[in-house]
């Protein structure tokens, strides 16, 4: 396997999440930082409308940056994301604070997150194409594994530097100075990213399928017109899979602590372990989708978190066993998916549709149910947003099943 393109590969996406990862789990600490101090809940509840708001820009970036890589290359799109993430996080890291600039910080936080939305929209449709597309038919599980190991790698720095700043800096000097650290961390990981990508060599389906592209006038319509089945197995899978990544990584984290008592760095330490898993699984999952197939695999995942999301809920407040246990059981199941995703939604699509039908459909969903996630579980706060979670999970367990299998046929 060709271990360093698929790292290189894999790499923006996994610095496109560990950006958005840190922004959920340290808005805690700088929610006053950037916003008036009086009220410390609507400081947190004005950052958490401005991660969901960068949310629905996502959807344009899908649509304009999934338009270009498949008019100009996989490549070329790929460069352009991980340079905007780059800067995006960079910007944050420096932001001036609410004492300094008043209502311009807010503005400059909000701009930032509106080039990181326009990134991520871009990044995971076009890196998921690029892994489908140079993949051998028998082999695209295991290639599209490598997307969520480096990931999960990112999300698990992120959640070690979280558990060791907590360890090691106290609350205030996390809300003055500490919150930065993650961001910066973030910036120089992105020009890491941007050298290993600029080798990167353009896959043979794209080249083979451009004259298609550019002769396509409405290709948006075109997806609903031409592939409306392919729409809606991607918002209906999609669903459930932005839910359990929001649950897990992001919106648990301030729950646990600001509404159930637990203590922060046993909520850090507990996702610490729990992403390792994640990241161990993935691969296995991608060769199991190989040999049995990818309908069977998303039917167990989506079955398993209608049943047990609820359950595990309660188990959600102080004491680290608790909370191992729901962290390493969601994202345990959770793999069963992310492991085949790329794959997944690259199968569904034609190669000169490939990047704008991924990129549109799926950034669409996920900025309705993945954006608001962090604002829902803190508004309903107690076990109404887990209920909430497995409604989608019996939704999307509903759509799998008309899903077609294609394990080892060729991209259309």
């Amino acid at each position: 396997m060709p271990v360093r393109t698929l790292v290189a590969a894999s790499l923006g996406n996994a610095i496109e999440w560990y950006d958005w990862t840190i922004f959920a789990t340290f808005s805690i600490y700088f929610a006053t930082q950037i916003f008036p101090a009086g009220n410390e809940a609507l400081a947190l509840v004005n950052t958490l409308a401005t991660y969901a708001l960068a949310f629905f820009f996502r959807p344009l970036g899908g649509y304009l940056l999934g338009r270009f890589a498949d008019l100009r290359g996989r490549r070329t799109a790929m460069v352009v994301t991980i340079a905007l993430m780059a800067g995006g996080s960079t910007a944050i890291a420096l932001l001036p604070t609410f004492s300094q600039v008043g209502w311009f910080a807010p503005v400059l936080l909000l701009l930032a997150r509106i080039a990181q939305g326009l990134s991520l929209g871009g990044e995971v449709s076009n890196a998921s194409a690029y892994l489908a597309e140079i993949a051998p038919p028998e082999r695209r599980g295991r290639y599209s594994a490598f997307f969520y190991v480096s990931t999960g790698t990112a999300v698990l720095i992120a959640s070690l530097l979280g558990f060791a700043l907590a360890r090691t800096l106290s609350a205030e000097d996390l809300s003055s100075f500490g919150w930065r650290i993650p961001f910066l961390v973030g910036g120089v990981l992105g020009l890491a990213g941007l050298w290993l990508r600029r080798s990167l060599a353009e896959t043979e389906q794209f080249e083979q399928n451009r004259e298609k592209a550019e002769k396509l006038r409405t290709p948006l319509l075109t997806t609903l017109r031409e592939h409306p089945g392919a729409v809606g197995r991607l918002v209906g899978f999609t669903m459930l899979s932005t839910l359990c990544y929001y649950t897990f990584f992001s919106a648990l984290t301030p729950f646990a602590v600001k509404q159930r008592g637990a203590d922060a760095v046993d909520v850090f330490l507990a996702l610490s372990i729990a992403t390792a898993l994640f990241v161990a699984l993935q691969y296995p999952m991608g060769a199991l989708s190989d040999r049995f197939g990818r309908r069977p695999q998303l039917l167990v995942w989506s079955a398993a978190t209608a049943v047990l999301i609820v359950p595990l809920s309660t188990l959600i407040g102080p004491g680290l066993g608790g909370l191992l246990v729901v962290f390493c059981v969601g994202l345990g199941l959770y793999t069963m998916m992310t492991s085949i995703a790329p794959a997944v939604m690259s199968e569904l699509f034609p190669t000169e549709l490939r990047g704008l039908g991924i990129g549109a459909w799926y950034n669409l969903t996920v900025a309705v149910f993945g954006g608001t996630a962090p604002l829902v579980i803190t508004v309903l706060a107690g076990s109404t947003f887990f209920f909430y979670v497995a409604a989608g999970a019996a939704v999307a367990f509903l759509v799998i099943l008309t899903l077609p299998e294609t394990r080892g046929a060729e991209l259309r």
